[in-house]
């Protein structure tokens, strides 16, 4: 069962400024190591690092208690947009049986997420504990 959906929506050019004004601060606060080795070697980071700071604001929509930026981070699996939590994260969702579904784009002006939040059976849940459940309802953690 859905139990919430996050969007975001984040122009790529307020990303650049940011990062521009302060580089390593900026990343360092925001983005998880693992978002920043990913985007390594691109010619243009900036909507990359959009769409991910997106994702973090849609499920931040989604969740009922604060978060730091690097609670969330954005790693992919082939191309499929994974959205990974922080142990303490990760225990509440477990404890909640949540799901996490993640989707992103971008063009060179504007990235978006959308997030959401899916309550799985508890059989489900079981075999996930397992690394059995299908592959739609996975979720990694760090």
């Amino acid at each position: 069962m859905i139990v919430a959906v996050g969007l975001d929506l984040v122009e790529v050019e307020r990303i650049k400024r940011a990062v521009e004004r302060q580089p390593l601060k900026f990343q360092q606060r925001c983005f998880h190591p693992d978002e920043l080795a990913e985007l390594e070697g691109r010619l243009d980071v900036y909507p990359g690092l959009a769409a991910r700071f997106a994702a973090k604001e849609a499920f931040a929509k989604c969740w009922r208690s604060s978060l730091k930026w690097t609670d969330v981070w954005v790693t992919k699996d082939g191309v499929r947009p994974l959205l990974m939590t922080s142990e303490r994260l990760s225990q509440a969702l477990d404890a909640e049986r949540l799901v996490i579904h993640l989707s992103l784009t971008h063009t060179a002006k504007h990235a978006a997420a959308v997030v959401v939040l899916e309550h799985v059976e508890s059989d489900i849940a079981a075999a996930s504990d397992l690394g059995q459940a299908p592959e739609h309802l996975t979720r990694q953690t760090e």
